[in-house]
Protein backbone atom coordinates (compact mmCIF):
# COMPACT_ATOMS: atom_id res chain seq x y z
CA UNK A 1 0.00 0.00 0.00
CA UNK A 2 1.45 3.53 -1.11
CA UNK A 3 2.55 6.03 1.63
CA UNK A 4 -0.70 8.29 0.71
CA UNK A 5 -3.60 5.37 0.80
CA UNK A 6 -1.82 5.13 4.41
CA UNK A 7 -2.03 8.18 5.34
CA UNK A 8 -5.60 8.73 3.96
CA UNK A 9 -6.64 5.38 6.49
CA UNK A 10 -5.26 7.67 9.31
CA UNK A 11 -6.79 11.06 8.46
CA UNK A 12 -9.89 9.14 7.18
CA UNK A 13 -10.31 7.45 10.69
CA UNK A 14 -9.40 11.02 12.80
CA UNK A 15 -11.61 12.74 11.20
CA UNK A 16 -14.75 10.30 12.07
CA UNK A 17 -14.01 10.36 15.31
CA UNK A 18 -13.79 13.95 15.25
CA UNK A 19 -16.93 14.19 13.42
CA UNK A 20 -18.41 11.67 15.41
CA UNK A 21 -17.39 12.25 19.11
CA UNK A 22 -20.69 13.18 20.42
CA UNK A 23 -22.35 10.21 19.36
CA UNK A 24 -19.52 8.04 20.75
CA UNK A 25 -19.84 9.59 24.13
CA UNK A 26 -23.40 9.73 24.30
CA UNK A 27 -23.37 6.03 23.37
CA UNK A 28 -20.53 5.41 26.02
CA UNK A 29 -19.56 6.02 29.58
CA UNK A 30 -17.76 8.97 31.18
CA UNK A 31 -14.95 6.50 32.42
CA UNK A 32 -14.29 5.31 29.40
CA UNK A 33 -14.69 8.87 27.45
CA UNK A 34 -11.91 9.96 29.69
CA UNK A 35 -9.41 8.35 27.61
CA UNK A 36 -10.55 9.09 24.75
CA UNK A 37 -8.53 12.10 23.75
CA UNK A 38 -5.34 10.86 24.89
CA UNK A 39 -5.89 7.81 22.39
CA UNK A 40 -6.82 9.51 19.40
CA UNK A 41 -4.08 11.68 19.67
CA UNK A 42 -1.63 8.45 19.97
CA UNK A 43 -3.61 7.00 16.91
CA UNK A 44 -2.87 10.08 14.87
CA UNK A 45 1.36 9.66 15.69
CA UNK A 46 1.26 5.88 15.31
CA UNK A 47 -1.40 5.07 12.46
CA UNK A 48 -2.38 1.67 11.54
CA UNK A 49 0.95 -0.72 12.36
CA UNK A 50 2.50 -1.73 8.53
CA UNK A 51 5.27 -4.43 8.31
CA UNK A 52 8.05 -2.04 9.00
CA UNK A 53 7.17 -2.48 13.05
CA UNK A 54 8.94 -5.95 13.55
CA UNK A 55 5.84 -6.89 15.44
CA UNK A 56 3.70 -6.48 11.96
CA UNK A 57 6.10 -7.69 9.79
CA UNK A 58 4.30 -10.99 8.57
CA UNK A 59 1.06 -9.46 8.50
CA UNK A 60 -0.51 -6.39 5.80
CA UNK A 61 -3.23 -5.17 8.37
CA UNK A 62 -3.52 -2.23 6.09
CA UNK A 63 -4.92 -3.74 3.37
CA UNK A 64 -7.99 -5.02 4.92
CA UNK A 65 -8.97 -1.31 6.24
CA UNK A 66 -8.60 -0.30 2.17
CA UNK A 67 -12.37 -0.98 2.55
CA UNK A 68 -15.39 1.14 2.85
CA UNK A 69 -17.32 0.09 5.78
CA UNK A 70 -19.85 1.17 7.70
CA UNK A 71 -19.25 2.15 11.48
CA UNK A 72 -22.43 2.29 13.98
CA UNK A 73 -22.09 4.73 16.78
CA UNK A 74 -25.31 3.35 18.46
CA UNK A 75 -27.02 -0.29 18.38
CA UNK A 76 -28.94 -0.49 14.87
CA UNK A 77 -32.28 -1.99 15.34
CA UNK A 78 -31.92 -5.42 14.26
CA UNK A 79 -34.89 -7.62 15.75
CA UNK A 80 -34.26 -11.14 15.60
CA UNK A 81 -34.77 -14.19 18.15
CA UNK A 82 -30.67 -14.89 18.40
CA UNK A 83 -32.45 -18.74 18.54
CA UNK A 84 -33.94 -18.52 14.86
CA UNK A 85 -30.99 -17.66 13.47
CA UNK A 86 -27.41 -18.75 15.19
CA UNK A 87 -27.76 -22.39 17.18
CA UNK A 88 -24.16 -22.36 18.87
CA UNK A 89 -21.51 -24.99 17.39
CA UNK A 90 -21.39 -25.92 21.55
CA UNK A 91 -25.17 -26.09 22.29
CA UNK A 92 -24.88 -28.93 24.91
CA UNK A 93 -22.13 -26.58 27.51
CA UNK A 94 -24.45 -25.14 30.35
CA UNK A 95 -22.86 -21.58 30.10
CA UNK A 96 -23.87 -18.18 31.76
CA UNK A 97 -24.19 -16.16 28.41
CA UNK A 98 -23.23 -12.88 27.52
CA UNK A 99 -23.96 -11.40 23.74
CA UNK A 100 -22.25 -9.02 21.79
CA UNK A 101 -24.07 -7.84 17.97
CA UNK A 102 -21.93 -5.77 16.20
CA UNK A 103 -20.26 -4.64 19.51
CA UNK A 104 -22.71 -3.67 21.64
CA UNK A 105 -23.85 -6.21 24.13
CA UNK A 106 -27.49 -7.30 24.41
CA UNK A 107 -29.65 -7.56 27.03
CA UNK A 108 -30.00 -11.47 28.25
CA UNK A 109 -32.18 -10.65 29.66
CA UNK A 110 -30.71 -7.23 31.52
CA UNK A 111 -27.83 -5.40 30.67
CA UNK A 112 -25.94 -6.80 33.71
CA UNK A 113 -26.52 -9.62 35.84
CA UNK A 114 -24.87 -9.77 39.47
CA UNK A 115 -25.33 -13.74 40.59
CA UNK A 116 -26.08 -15.17 43.99
CA UNK A 117 -22.38 -15.47 44.33
CA UNK A 118 -21.81 -11.84 43.64
CA UNK A 119 -20.37 -12.55 39.90
CA UNK A 120 -21.10 -9.91 37.99
CA UNK A 121 -21.53 -9.83 33.99
CA UNK A 122 -22.97 -7.89 31.73
CA UNK A 123 -22.51 -4.26 29.82
CA UNK A 124 -19.06 -2.79 30.53
CA UNK A 125 -21.27 0.41 30.30
CA UNK A 126 -23.51 -0.34 32.94
CA UNK A 127 -20.40 -1.85 34.91
CA UNK A 128 -18.52 1.29 34.66
CA UNK A 129 -21.47 3.31 36.03
CA UNK A 130 -21.94 0.52 39.10
CA UNK A 131 -18.95 -0.39 39.76
CA UNK A 132 -16.71 3.06 38.86
CA UNK A 133 -13.67 1.87 41.41
CA UNK A 134 -13.41 -1.71 40.15
CA UNK A 135 -13.38 0.09 36.73
CA UNK A 136 -11.10 3.12 37.51
CA UNK A 137 -8.88 0.16 38.67
CA UNK A 138 -8.43 -1.84 35.66
CA UNK A 139 -9.88 -0.34 33.03
CA UNK A 140 -7.14 0.60 30.24
CA UNK A 141 -4.08 0.12 32.90
CA UNK A 142 -2.76 -3.14 30.98
CA UNK A 143 -2.79 -1.46 27.11
CA UNK A 144 -0.01 -0.37 24.92
CA UNK A 145 -1.68 2.87 23.59
CA UNK A 146 1.30 4.56 22.86
CA UNK A 147 2.63 1.61 21.05
CA UNK A 148 0.01 -0.27 19.11
CA UNK A 149 -1.96 1.83 16.76
CA UNK A 150 -4.70 -0.44 16.75
CA UNK A 151 -5.04 -0.54 20.40
CA UNK A 152 -4.88 3.29 20.33
CA UNK A 153 -7.80 3.33 17.62
CA UNK A 154 -10.10 0.79 19.89
CA UNK A 155 -9.44 3.16 23.29
CA UNK A 156 -10.76 5.89 21.07
CA UNK A 157 -13.56 4.31 19.55
CA UNK A 158 -14.53 1.72 21.84
CA UNK A 159 -18.38 2.44 23.23
CA UNK A 160 -19.27 -0.86 24.67
CA UNK A 161 -18.40 -4.34 24.97
CA UNK A 162 -18.70 -6.90 28.08
CA UNK A 163 -17.85 -6.52 32.08
CA UNK A 164 -17.02 -9.98 34.37
CA UNK A 165 -16.12 -9.93 38.01
CA UNK A 166 -15.61 -12.40 39.99
CA UNK A 167 -15.44 -11.64 43.68
CA UNK A 168 -12.63 -13.14 46.05
CA UNK A 169 -12.65 -16.63 47.11
CA UNK A 170 -15.46 -17.48 44.85
CA UNK A 171 -15.63 -20.10 42.71
CA UNK A 172 -17.78 -19.80 39.13
CA UNK A 173 -18.89 -23.33 38.58
CA UNK A 174 -20.40 -22.98 35.60
CA UNK A 175 -18.41 -21.33 32.44
CA UNK A 176 -19.21 -17.87 31.43
CA UNK A 177 -19.89 -17.63 27.60
CA UNK A 178 -19.25 -14.56 25.48
CA UNK A 179 -20.75 -14.81 21.88
CA UNK A 180 -19.86 -12.38 19.92
CA UNK A 181 -21.88 -12.03 16.39
CA UNK A 182 -21.30 -9.80 13.38
CA UNK A 183 -24.79 -9.22 11.13
CA UNK A 184 -25.15 -6.31 9.00
CA UNK A 185 -26.07 -5.66 5.33
CA UNK A 186 -23.23 -3.14 5.32
CA UNK A 187 -19.42 -3.83 5.35
CA UNK A 188 -18.84 -3.16 8.64
CA UNK A 189 -16.09 -2.26 11.23
CA UNK A 190 -16.91 -2.95 15.18
CA UNK A 191 -14.26 -1.83 18.07
CA UNK A 192 -15.31 -2.93 21.63
CA UNK A 193 -13.55 -3.55 24.60
CA UNK A 194 -13.91 -6.03 26.80
CA UNK A 195 -12.52 -6.27 31.37
CA UNK A 196 -12.40 -9.46 33.09
CA UNK A 197 -11.07 -9.55 36.60
CA UNK A 198 -10.71 -11.89 38.93
CA UNK A 199 -10.44 -11.39 42.88
CA UNK A 200 -7.79 -13.68 45.24
CA UNK A 201 -8.47 -16.84 45.16
CA UNK A 202 -11.14 -17.07 42.43
CA UNK A 203 -11.99 -18.80 39.83
CA UNK A 204 -13.63 -18.79 36.48
CA UNK A 205 -13.43 -20.28 32.67
CA UNK A 206 -14.87 -17.96 30.21
CA UNK A 207 -15.07 -18.81 26.48
CA UNK A 208 -15.56 -16.56 23.70
CA UNK A 209 -17.26 -17.70 20.51
CA UNK A 210 -16.66 -14.91 17.24
CA UNK A 211 -19.69 -15.70 14.37
CA UNK A 212 -20.24 -13.52 11.26
CA UNK A 213 -23.75 -14.14 10.40
CA UNK A 214 -24.19 -11.95 7.11
CA UNK A 215 -22.09 -12.35 3.92
CA UNK A 216 -20.91 -8.86 4.47
CA UNK A 217 -17.15 -7.56 4.52
CA UNK A 218 -15.77 -7.11 8.59
CA UNK A 219 -13.63 -5.93 10.77
CA UNK A 220 -13.49 -6.93 14.36
CA UNK A 221 -10.63 -4.36 16.54
CA UNK A 222 -11.42 -5.85 20.09
CA UNK A 223 -9.05 -4.83 23.02
CA UNK A 224 -9.54 -7.54 26.76
CA UNK A 225 -7.73 -6.63 29.38
CA UNK A 226 -7.66 -9.54 32.51
CA UNK A 227 -6.64 -9.55 35.97
CA UNK A 228 -6.06 -12.48 37.70
CA UNK A 229 -5.77 -12.24 40.96
CA UNK A 230 -3.65 -13.66 43.56
CA UNK A 231 -4.26 -17.52 43.92
CA UNK A 232 -6.38 -16.94 41.64
CA UNK A 233 -7.47 -18.99 38.19
CA UNK A 234 -8.63 -18.52 34.95
CA UNK A 235 -9.06 -20.48 31.91
CA UNK A 236 -10.07 -18.46 29.00
CA UNK A 237 -10.60 -19.92 25.07
CA UNK A 238 -11.54 -18.21 22.15
CA UNK A 239 -13.01 -19.66 19.47
CA UNK A 240 -12.64 -17.93 15.95
CA UNK A 241 -14.76 -19.09 13.40
CA UNK A 242 -15.91 -16.69 11.17
CA UNK A 243 -16.22 -16.35 7.05
CA UNK A 244 -13.34 -15.64 5.00
CA UNK A 245 -14.98 -11.79 4.23
CA UNK A 246 -14.16 -11.57 8.14
CA UNK A 247 -10.91 -9.97 9.61
CA UNK A 248 -10.18 -10.23 13.36
CA UNK A 249 -7.73 -8.36 15.01
CA UNK A 250 -7.08 -9.01 18.70
CA UNK A 251 -5.53 -7.62 21.85
CA UNK A 252 -5.71 -9.61 24.80
CA UNK A 253 -3.57 -8.07 28.23
CA UNK A 254 -3.53 -10.33 31.12
CA UNK A 255 -1.39 -9.39 33.89
CA UNK A 256 -1.08 -12.23 36.97
CA UNK A 257 -0.66 -11.63 40.93
CA UNK A 258 1.07 -13.99 43.06
CA UNK A 259 0.40 -17.89 42.48
CA UNK A 260 -2.17 -17.03 40.13
CA UNK A 261 -2.73 -19.25 36.97
CA UNK A 262 -3.77 -18.93 33.55
CA UNK A 263 -5.11 -21.27 30.51
CA UNK A 264 -4.81 -19.08 27.38
CA UNK A 265 -6.14 -21.26 24.53
CA UNK A 266 -6.89 -19.46 20.86
CA UNK A 267 -8.32 -21.84 18.38
CA UNK A 268 -8.96 -20.25 14.70
CA UNK A 269 -10.71 -22.61 12.89
CA UNK A 270 -11.85 -20.03 10.02
CA UNK A 271 -11.81 -16.86 9.21
CA UNK A 272 -10.56 -14.05 6.32
CA UNK A 273 -7.22 -12.45 7.75
CA UNK A 274 -6.99 -13.14 11.54
CA UNK A 275 -4.27 -11.40 14.12
CA UNK A 276 -3.86 -12.37 17.66
CA UNK A 277 -1.77 -10.23 19.98
CA UNK A 278 -1.25 -11.80 23.08
CA UNK A 279 0.29 -9.89 26.25
CA UNK A 280 0.50 -11.86 29.69
CA UNK A 281 2.69 -10.31 32.76
CA UNK A 282 3.84 -12.75 35.15
CA UNK A 283 4.02 -9.57 38.63
CA UNK A 284 3.69 -11.52 41.32
CA UNK A 285 6.02 -14.58 42.91
CA UNK A 286 4.75 -18.10 41.75
CA UNK A 287 2.18 -17.18 38.92
CA UNK A 288 1.87 -19.42 36.14
CA UNK A 289 1.02 -19.30 32.25
CA UNK A 290 0.15 -21.34 29.86
CA UNK A 291 -0.29 -19.97 26.09
CA UNK A 292 -1.87 -22.49 23.45
CA UNK A 293 -2.78 -21.68 19.69
CA UNK A 294 -4.52 -23.71 17.18
CA UNK A 295 -5.06 -22.30 13.71
CA UNK A 296 -6.06 -24.10 10.89
CA UNK A 297 -6.30 -22.25 7.72
CA UNK A 298 -6.83 -23.35 4.28
CA UNK A 299 -7.24 -21.33 0.51
CA UNK A 300 -6.23 -17.76 0.88
CA UNK A 301 -6.46 -17.12 4.93
CA UNK A 302 -3.74 -15.14 6.88
CA UNK A 303 -3.45 -16.08 10.51
CA UNK A 304 -0.34 -14.56 12.66
CA UNK A 305 -0.12 -14.60 16.47
CA UNK A 306 2.13 -12.61 18.28
CA UNK A 307 2.97 -13.61 21.96
CA UNK A 308 5.03 -11.60 24.87
CA UNK A 309 5.19 -13.61 28.22
CA UNK A 310 6.98 -10.69 30.66
CA UNK A 311 8.67 -12.59 33.56
CA UNK A 312 8.76 -9.29 35.97
CA UNK A 313 9.14 -11.41 38.94
CA UNK A 314 11.39 -14.75 40.15
CA UNK A 315 9.47 -17.96 40.74
CA UNK A 316 7.61 -17.92 37.98
CA UNK A 317 6.66 -20.38 34.94
CA UNK A 318 5.29 -20.06 31.52
CA UNK A 319 4.55 -22.82 29.21
CA UNK A 320 3.36 -21.88 25.33
CA UNK A 321 2.42 -24.32 22.33
CA UNK A 322 0.97 -23.11 19.47
CA UNK A 323 0.46 -25.66 16.12
CA UNK A 324 -0.95 -24.85 12.98
CA UNK A 325 -1.67 -26.32 9.60
CA UNK A 326 -1.88 -24.38 6.29
CA UNK A 327 -3.55 -25.73 3.11
CA UNK A 328 -4.11 -24.35 -0.34
CA UNK A 329 -2.45 -20.70 -0.75
CA UNK A 330 -2.74 -19.92 3.41
CA UNK A 331 -0.13 -17.97 4.95
CA UNK A 332 0.21 -17.69 8.47
CA UNK A 333 2.77 -16.42 10.89
CA UNK A 334 3.75 -16.96 14.69
CA UNK A 335 5.83 -14.27 16.88
CA UNK A 336 6.44 -14.99 20.63
CA UNK A 337 8.79 -13.04 22.90
CA UNK A 338 9.52 -14.24 26.47
CA UNK A 339 11.48 -11.84 28.22
CA UNK A 340 12.68 -12.73 31.79
CA UNK A 341 13.91 -9.61 33.43
CA UNK A 342 16.83 -9.22 35.88
CA UNK A 343 15.14 -9.88 38.82
CA UNK A 344 12.86 -12.62 37.55
CA UNK A 345 15.66 -15.34 39.18
CA UNK A 346 14.35 -19.20 38.93
CA UNK A 347 12.13 -18.46 36.13
CA UNK A 348 10.84 -21.25 33.98
CA UNK A 349 9.51 -21.02 30.81
CA UNK A 350 9.16 -22.83 27.57
CA UNK A 351 7.33 -22.26 24.21
CA UNK A 352 7.31 -24.24 21.11
CA UNK A 353 5.57 -23.48 17.45
CA UNK A 354 4.71 -26.14 14.88
CA UNK A 355 3.92 -26.30 11.98
CA UNK A 356 2.45 -28.80 9.03
CA UNK A 357 2.16 -27.36 5.38
CA UNK A 358 0.20 -29.17 3.12
CA UNK A 359 0.86 -27.99 -0.54
CA UNK A 360 3.96 -26.04 -1.97
CA UNK A 361 1.88 -22.72 -1.75
CA UNK A 362 1.15 -22.55 1.98
CA UNK A 363 3.55 -20.41 3.48
CA UNK A 364 4.16 -19.52 7.62
CA UNK A 365 6.95 -17.53 9.16
CA UNK A 366 7.92 -18.09 12.51
CA UNK A 367 10.24 -16.40 14.89
CA UNK A 368 10.32 -17.45 18.51
CA UNK A 369 12.62 -15.03 20.73
CA UNK A 370 13.97 -15.23 24.52
CA UNK A 371 14.99 -12.34 25.66
CA UNK A 372 17.01 -13.35 29.26
CA UNK A 373 18.60 -10.99 31.80
CA UNK A 374 18.51 -12.95 34.85
CA UNK A 375 21.00 -15.91 35.13
CA UNK A 376 19.47 -18.81 36.99
CA UNK A 377 16.28 -19.84 35.06
CA UNK A 378 15.61 -22.75 33.04
CA UNK A 379 14.00 -21.20 29.73
CA UNK A 380 14.02 -23.12 25.76
CA UNK A 381 12.31 -22.48 22.49
CA UNK A 382 11.69 -24.12 19.36
CA UNK A 383 10.27 -24.03 15.75
CA UNK A 384 9.30 -26.81 13.38
CA UNK A 385 8.09 -26.15 9.81
CA UNK A 386 7.13 -29.09 7.51
CA UNK A 387 5.01 -31.25 5.77
CA UNK A 388 3.28 -35.09 7.27
CA UNK A 389 5.55 -37.22 7.98
CA UNK A 390 5.80 -39.98 5.30
CA UNK A 391 7.02 -42.62 7.78
CA UNK A 392 3.85 -42.86 9.64
CA UNK A 393 1.82 -42.46 6.54
CA UNK A 394 3.57 -45.67 5.20
CA UNK A 395 3.16 -47.24 8.47
CA UNK A 396 -1.08 -46.80 8.75
CA UNK A 397 -1.35 -47.58 4.74
CA UNK A 398 0.51 -50.58 5.17
CA UNK A 399 -1.86 -51.53 8.01
CA UNK A 400 -5.11 -50.69 5.63
CA UNK A 401 -5.66 -47.26 6.24
CA UNK A 402 -6.55 -45.90 3.06
CA UNK A 403 -3.95 -42.41 2.25
CA UNK A 404 -6.86 -39.90 2.53
CA UNK A 405 -7.89 -41.31 6.19
CA UNK A 406 -4.46 -41.56 7.09
CA UNK A 407 -3.37 -38.00 6.49
CA UNK A 408 -6.37 -36.86 8.40
CA UNK A 409 -5.31 -39.35 11.37
CA UNK A 410 -2.42 -37.85 11.49
CA UNK A 411 -3.71 -34.32 11.42
CA UNK A 412 -6.34 -34.76 14.25
CA UNK A 413 -3.31 -35.73 16.15
CA UNK A 414 -1.33 -33.22 15.40
CA UNK A 415 -4.08 -30.83 16.29
CA UNK A 416 -5.18 -32.36 19.30
CA UNK A 417 -2.36 -31.74 21.51
CA UNK A 418 -3.23 -28.37 21.59
CA UNK A 419 -7.17 -29.34 22.04
CA UNK A 420 -6.38 -31.40 24.67
CA UNK A 421 -5.33 -28.91 27.10
CA UNK A 422 -9.22 -27.51 27.31
CA UNK A 423 -10.07 -28.66 30.80
CA UNK A 424 -14.00 -29.16 30.28
CA UNK A 425 -15.02 -32.61 28.90
CA UNK A 426 -17.86 -31.23 26.99
CA UNK A 427 -15.72 -28.38 25.26
CA UNK A 428 -13.02 -30.28 24.51
CA UNK A 429 -14.93 -33.15 22.94
CA UNK A 430 -17.04 -30.73 20.68
CA UNK A 431 -13.89 -28.72 19.45
CA UNK A 432 -12.52 -32.14 18.34
CA UNK A 433 -15.35 -32.91 16.80
CA UNK A 434 -15.21 -29.33 15.32
CA UNK A 435 -10.95 -29.89 14.45
CA UNK A 436 -12.07 -32.83 12.91
CA UNK A 437 -14.94 -31.51 10.26
CA UNK A 438 -12.57 -28.58 9.92
CA UNK A 439 -9.63 -30.85 8.58
CA UNK A 440 -12.69 -33.19 6.36
CA UNK A 441 -13.49 -29.76 4.83
CA UNK A 442 -16.77 -29.89 6.40
CA UNK A 443 -16.81 -27.01 7.93
CA UNK A 444 -16.22 -23.90 5.73
CA UNK A 445 -19.05 -22.17 7.79
CA UNK A 446 -20.13 -22.29 11.27
CA UNK A 447 -21.95 -25.78 11.03
CA UNK A 448 -25.48 -25.51 13.09
CA UNK A 449 -25.97 -21.81 11.82
CA UNK A 450 -28.96 -21.94 9.42
CA UNK A 451 -26.83 -18.74 7.13
CA UNK A 452 -24.69 -19.49 3.97
CA UNK A 453 -22.56 -17.09 4.49
CA UNK A 454 -19.62 -18.32 2.93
Amino acid sequence: MSKTATQNIKDEMVSLYLDNLDLISEGSSALMNHHREEAIQNFRILGLPNQKNEKYKYSKVESIFSYEYEKYFAPKNITFKVEDIFRCDIPELDTHLALVLNGFYLPNPNRIQVLDNGIVIGSIIDAAAKYPHLFEKHYNTQTENNADGLVALNTAFAQDGVFIYVPKGVVCTKPIQIINLLMSDENLLVQYRNLIILEESSQANVLVCDHSLSPKRFISNVVTEIAVGANAQLEFVKMQNEHNESNQLTHTYVKQERDSKMISNVLSLHGGFIRNNLNMQLAGEGADAHAYGLYLTDRTQHTDNYTFIDHAVPNCTSNELYKGILDDQATGAFNGRILVRRDAQKTQAYQSNNNLLLTADAKMSTKPQLEIYADDVKCSHGATIGQIDYDALFYMRARGIGEREAKLLLMFGFAHEVVKRVSIESLRERIDDLVNKRLRGELSRCHNCPMHCC
